[in-house]
């Protein structure tokens, strides 16, 4: 008999988005100021926002591109916008 253990680990289905009124954007990593995107367009600077689901749970959050996104680079600098914080939705 072969015993499983799995010691209390746990995976998570994680989704992030920056979102575009023009559309989504996949983040393939979200760093302090900054987040790594996917296949990025060219888009000047304007107000966005993050989306991140974990499971079932949603967040989302404004934040503006100071220095746009450009089509050559993965990085897209991030400022906060305003004092909005995060909303959750489970």
């Amino acid at each position: 008999m072969i015993a499983e253990h799995n010691y209390g680990a746990q995976s998570a289905q994680i989704k992030m988005r920056l979102v575009l009124p023009a559309a989504p954007i996949r983040i393939t990593h979200l760093g302090p100021g900054f987040v790594l995107v996917e296949s990025p367009p060219d888009h000047p600077p304007r107000e966005a926002s993050v989306l991140l689901r974990v499971d079932d749970g949603e967040t989302q959050w404004s934040v503006r591109l100071p220095n746009g996104i450009s089509k050559g680079s993965k990085r897209v600098a991030l400022a906060a916008c305003g004092s909005a914080a995060p909303s959750a939705r489970a």
